[in-house]
């Protein structure tokens, strides 16, 4: 499994990023690493559900996570090292009309402080607009944080759950988080990203994104990892064990 040479970005690169939030960037890992990453999924046995958390304890997740095209970029446009925070492995079967992500700011999902949360969104298949590829608001980030509205219990994607937070001082509530949709959001500024297999996204904690139905004949596969900056506070307890990239 022959890893990609690493990737040093160009002051250009890092330009784009904050110009718009978000940048896309070929050919982070190679398609063997995705493979056996596939096969080892397809291979898994039954086990108790690790939700956010696979990467502390799955040798394959934990690879991606901290991959150094993936947690070495992330920590080149957070201007420092970079902490892991949660980890997500994200199909879209094929044909089934497999439900979006409504279009949301994770920032809303994922409170820190100071404001450093970023991710990394991996195509593990080729994606695109007709397969529920990953869109994004070019620029959203530069702008507060929007308000939202609860979406309708009627909607595939709708959901409500709560989460103990804590403060730094060891502080305690119980916050409600539930799915929304973005207040007088401009459909015109959405932009439709084409990603190869093997390539990815990474974007700002404030920056736009979701994605739509798997309308395709083929399944739409993805990875995500969202990160901060060391000596960031994430307030959600359940991800608050952050784990070092290197």
């Amino acid at each position: 499994m022959k890893p990609l040479d690493r990737i040093k970005l160009t002051r250009e690169y890092v330009r784009r990023f904050e110009q718009d939030g978000f940048l896309v960037m070929d050919r982070l890992l190679s398609h063997e690493e995705i493979d056996a990453f596939l096969a080892h999924e397809a291979s898994r046995p039954e086990t108790p559900d690790l939700g956010l958390r696979a990467h502390m304890v799955d040798p394959q997740w934990k690879h991606l996570a901290t991959h150094p095209n993936v947690a070495g970029i992330a920590a080149q446009l957070l201007g420092g090292p970079s902490q892991v925070v949660q980890t997500m492995y994200l199909p879209k079967k094929a044909g089934k009309g497999a439900p979006g992500i409504a279009l949301h700011q994770d920032t809303h999902y994922l409170p820190s402080e100071p404001n450093t949360l970023m991710a990394c969104w991996i195509a593990m298949s080729d994606t695109d607009e007709r397969n529920g590829g990953l869109s994004v608001v070019p620029g959203s980030h530069r702008e507060e944080l929007r308000t939202t509205h609860k979406s309708s219990p009627d909607d595939h994607h709708s959901w409500t759950q709560d989460y103990l937070m804590r403060d730094q001082a060891g502080k305690e509530w119980t916050q409600t988080f539930y799915s929304f949709e973005i207040d007088n959001l401009d459909p015109s500024t959405l932009q439709t990203l084409k990603v190869r297999k093997g390539g990815g996204v990474f974007f700002t904690g404030m920056t736009i994104h979701g994605s739509y139905l798997n309308r395709s004949d083929h399944d739409r596969l993805a990875f995500a990892v969202h990160y901060i900056r060391e000596g960031s506070w994430v307030f959600r307890a359940d991800v608050q064990d952050t784990m070092p990239t290197s």
